[in-house]
Order: structure tokens, then sequence, then C-alpha cells
């Protein structure tokens, strides 16, 4: 699917999003992405705002690429936000220079939030129609090559709720375009008895890796970049069962 293609779940997902100004990428990590629209170096709430509405614009609109950064960069750049400046690291209050806008960094924007937004849309639906389609099948994106690790996990078909999703979801890193796709049970069994897919969890190891910001040091799946390996729509199904239990308890609370 495009990353121009998305659907009204995947919109939701971009909107209910707080805002959380951060200096480095690695200030917002994995599964808090569920919660929070962030732009590194960014730190100017108001600005973070016009383009957390200008990504919702371009998902509701099926916006390509072209037509975001031609409309992102004139306001980046009347922003000031815009080419390398020096800027002070809250972490370590060192002055340093930095990129900040750039065609660059808008691609990244735009790609990086139309594939989480889809990703966590997938997802929504998936649990939504699990009865019906309860399998995902990894599938690779167009990309010319593919990373190593990637190409050995397509055909991998497991049943929604396997753990195996709750790290491997795609993407699974910077500039990954592989998704996943549903499929019923009979399909699921034809594509068995054709010998298509691959229906055990792939294991390839872990590797270590620093978080240089906080010092924390963190297991990751090989084959994944450090930060990707969250499921970006399983906070967004939580939040949705915290708000349905709350809305249930303040409906019976007998003291009201």
């Amino acid at each position: 699917m495009p990353d121009n293609v998305i659907n009204q779940e995947a919109l939701r997902y971009l909107i209910d999003k707080d805002l959380k100004p951060g200096f480095d990428y690695r200030d917002v990590w994995k599964a808090e992405h569920g919660n929070a629209f962030t732009v590194a170096k960014m730190t100017n709430a108001d600005l973070l705002l016009d383009v957390q509405v200008m990504v919702a614009d371009a998902i509701a609109n099926g916006q390509t690429f072209a037509q975001f950064r031609d409309v992102l960069k004139p306001l980046l750049v009347k922003k000031g936000w815009w080419g390398i400046q020096e800027m002070v690291d809250p972490l370590t209050n060192e002055i340093k220079p930095v990129q900040l806008g750039s065609t660059g960094r808008i691609k990244t924007i735009y790609k990086t939030n139309m594939r989480t937004a889809r990703a966590a849309g997938q997802w929504e639906r998936a649990q939504r129609t699990k009865r019906a389609l309860p399998y995902l099948i990894y599938e690779l994106g167009p990309s010319e090559n593919h990373r190593h690790q990637h190409e050995k996990w397509a055909g991998t078909c497991l049943p929604v709720d396997d753990p195996w999703w709750q790290t491997h979801m795609t993407p699974n890193g910077w500039g990954c375009k592989c998704g996943v796709r549903q499929v019923s049970r009979g399909e699921y069994e034809q594509l068995v008895k054709d010998g298509k897919i691959k229906t055990e969890a792939p294991d390839n190891g872990t590797k270590e890796w620093v978080n240089k910001r906080t010092g924390e040091v963190e297991i990751i799946p090989r084959g994944i970049d450090p930060g990707w390996n969250y499921n970006p729509g399983i906070n967004r199904e939580q939040e949705l069962k915290d708000a349905l239990t709350t809305k249930e308890k303040a409906l019976f609370d007998p003291t009201k």
C-alpha cells in the first residue's frame, strides 16, 4: 500500500497524540510514540502543533511526499527552523551545531508518521476483525534493497495475537517499507498446503544496544533498528480499552 493511502484508524491515531517537544530522537522512545507527537530538535510547541496538523492533513487527503514537502517547507523556513544552527542540548547543556529543516528531514517526518500511523491503524483493525481474519503475513515492501533479516521474515504467517508481533509489527527500522497482510483461516490453510508461508515465529537472536542519552542497555531482536522494536498499535489499543473501562465505571458509579 502506498504511503499516502491511509485509513481512518491511522488518522485518529495521529490526531489523538499529545505534543512532546524533544531535542534528540532518543528522548521519546519506542511505544511512547503511540501517545506523543514529536520531531527531534523541534522544541517550539506551537511549531510542533503546526507540523502535527499538516501531517494529519496529509493523511486525511492522501498527499504525496512532494505535496507535503511543498506545504511544510515554506512554514519551516518562515519559522526559522531550517538549515544548520546552534542549539543547547538540555541534557548536557552543551551548545551543538544541529541540522534542523532540510528536504531529508521533511522526508523522515512524512515517511515515519505515515508508516507508523498505517501500522497502528492496521493493528486496530486486525484486533477488531481477527475472528474472521485471524492471521497476519509479513511481507516485503517495494524497496530495491531489503535488509537481510527482513527477507528471511518474508512469508512468516502467525496468529494476530502471537507475541512475535509485539516487536516485529512493521515498520522495523528507518526507511523500512515492509508491511503485513491479514488473511482468513481458509487462505492460511491453502498457503500452508502450497508451501508458501512459514508458520513458526523466526528467532534470529538479539543484540545489546546502549542508549547514550540515558545509559540504559536494551536488548533488541536482530534485524530491527533501535527504537523500532515495538508495535505502534498496541499502546493505542490499550488506550481505547482504558477509556472504555473509565466510561463504564462512571456509568455504574453509585455515588453519581
